[in-house]
């Protein structure tokens, strides 16, 4: 989920001079200056307010309160799927940049000045000629729409009972919302640019699970949990309200998942590329959008395989002499690793919080609470994950461990540092203390987010309470990992890698084991560039680091450096490396 932040008029202390304000070349007016950002922050704020209010699921979890911002007309539904949504969607990217680039930059404040950069830039690549729409796809078994959504109407918060209203609304257009999607679906096959039988299979192995014993389904009882709860209700009315609930449910939330599953198996057969994106014609195109649009890089395929290339050998040159100097066998002495930690996921993000005080800036207060993954979406979701909380409450900030990863010890620990402190949960609280724009937080900006929890991790290693040597094993295993991973994204994706060469490629590494070779490969295929973002965005980082240790030298700080790019917040990686000697 994406998260935005309160309108605070604001003007960061580094581009002001000693009087309070930064003047142009130009000299413009004091009052110019005023009048120009207040224009600039009106029109962001206007762009905020018509993004958030596009699907009021996302509203509610971006606004507690939206009516303190004058957000109170808009439609409770999950918004239009729709291809003719589409060419609307060009026309609104091709009007917001024109209006972006009236803006002269030398008018604005600093903090202006890289929301407009970041924006011009999103919807410069949006507008991407290789951005061809038939090759996005919104489903898949575990990052799919249809496997994401039970979770955040679990997670649907009931502030006051216009919000438990408000969440019927939603649930009772999920129908309507799964036939734009299968609309968008029968278009695709139409244009040969659907899914394999593989992928449609296991997104309808996805969906029959979650639907298969519907007596038992968990937002049933997740509701009635809620509902029990709310202060101020008659029991007549909580009575009213779980009854009117589980019709939705089985009238049309059910129904609506079987709908998608019939309609996916009537369109099997209909794909023609069970391969990666350059199987299609144009699809290479897209690839290279999907790099600059997910992961925030803006650099040649050939240099970023290159740059995997040099960390890949490096980090197992780095290992393999690391494994020299142990005298016991590696295996065992990560397992004794793992046994020094607490395997109380409460205790371990105390401890992360308290470990990470040397290396990062002291974290806003906030509260934090594990949840974990229902069973009936056990096998389909990711081994983590942390939602986001409305940016004018900065709470409950939910992190959500699936008990299928079977995570303990060290697995456990880095996993809730990529998550909790310093991941997620800390970047974003830090981010919105620094009251960005609005609108900031209405964009993805993958490569960054997961780019940031994956560099942390390097941290979390050390701060394990072992030997630092296997500590610092467990994460360049860990870094290769990811590698072969990025490397195998770009070679099925760009390069036509086929069932063979991935094969081969995996036992060249060690991973020999058909049937995980192949689950590795069709995960690739379902998510391109989802491994990237992580990998890609964690490098980033790091050659930002030791860039800004070269430029400062004696006085480069490890605190600061954090400081700088956690206060310039989520954007592209051109954009952070142009700012961060300005903040």
């Amino acid at each position: 989920m994406q998260t935005v932040k309160k309108h605070w008029k604001l003007f960061l202390a580094g581009s002001l001079t000693a009087a309070g304000i930064f003047f142009s070349p130009h000299l413009i007016s004091r009052a110019q200056y005023y009048h120009v950002n207040h224009q600039f922050e009106a029109f962001t704020d206007a762009l905020f307010s018509a993004d958030v209010c596009g699907n009021a699921l996302n509203l509610h979890y971006i606004l507690a309160n939206p009516e303190d911002l004058g957000i109170t007309d808009y439609r409770i539904s999950l918004g239009s799927f729709h291809p003719s949504q589409i060419a609307v969607q060009r026309i609104t990217c091709e009007n917001r940049l024109c209006a972006l680039q009236s803006y002269d930059p030398e008018y604005l404040s600093l903090q202006n000045r890289l929301t407009r950069d970041i924006l011009l830039l999103f919807y410069e690549t949006e507008l991407m000629p290789g951005n061809q729409y038939l090759f996005s796809e919104v489903l898949s078994p575990s990052l799919g729409n249809q496997a994401q959504l039970p979770i955040l109407l679990a997670e649907y918060t009931f502030r006051q009972e216009t919000d438990i209203q408000n969440y019927l609304k939603i649930l009772a257009s999920v129908d309507t919302y799964f036939d734009g999607i299968l609309s968008f679906e029968q278009l695709k096959s139409q244009n040969g640019t659907f899914m394999s039988d593989v992928t449609a299979d296991r997104i309808i192995q996805q969906c029959t699970s979650f639907i298969e014993y519907p007596d038992d389904n968990y937002l049933k009882a997740v509701f009635s949990d809620k509902i029990s709860d709310f202060p101020g209700l008659s029991e007549q009315k909580k009575e009213a309200y779980e009854n009117l609930h589980e019709k939705i449910i089985d009238d049309q939330v059910l129904p609506a998942y079987q709908s998608l599953i019939d309609g996916i198996y009537l369109l099997k057969g209909t794909g023609k590329n069970p391969d990666g994106l350059c199987g299609f014609p144009g699809g290479k195109a897209y690839y290279e959008y999907l790099l600059k649009s997910t992961c925030g890089v803006y650099e040649s395929v050939s240099n970023i395989q290159t740059r995997l290339l040099q960390q890949l050998e490096q980090d197992m040159a780095e290992y393999s002499s690391l494994l020299s100097g142990q005298q016991e066998p590696t295996l065992q002495a990560m397992e004794s690793t793992s046994a020094m930690l607490s395997e109380d996921p409460e205790q371990m993000l105390q401890d992360l919080q308290n470990y990470m005080q040397s290396d990062f800036p002291t974290a806003p207060d906030t509260s934090w609470q594990i949840k974990y993954v229902p069973s009936d979406l056990e096998e389909y979701l990711s081994p983590a994950f942390y939602l986001t909380p409305p940016i004018d409450t900065m709470s409950p900030n939910d992190i959500y461990l699936n008990r299928h990863a079977d995570m303990s010890g060290l697995t456990l620990f880095t996993t809730l540092a990529h998550e909790g402190f310093p991941g997620h949960l800390y970047q974003t609280i830090t981010f919105s203390a620094s009251n960005p724009s609005p609108v900031r937080h209405t964009l993805s900006m993958g490569g960054y987010v997961e780019g940031w929890a994956t560099y942390v991790e390097t941290y979390a290693y050390g701060y394990a309470d072992t030997n630092p040597d296997l500590a610092r094993m467990a994460w360049l295993n860990r870094s290769v990992n990811l590698c072969l991973l990025s490397l195998m994204d770009i070679g099925i994706h760009y390069n036509g890698w086929d069932n063979t060469r991935c094969r081969n490629f995996l036992t060249g590494f060690g991973i020999t084991d058909p049937q995980t070779q192949d689950e590795i490969r069709q995960t690739i295929i379902e998510d391109p560039a989802n491994y990237l973002k992580y990998y890609l965005g964690y490098l980033h980082f790091l050659d930002l680091k030791e860039s800004q240790k070269q430029e400062l030298g004696d006085d480069f700080n490890l605190k600061e450096f954090h400081r700088k790019v956690l206060t310039i917040g989520p954007c592209q990686f051109p954009v952070l490396e142009k700012y961060i000697d300005f903040l």
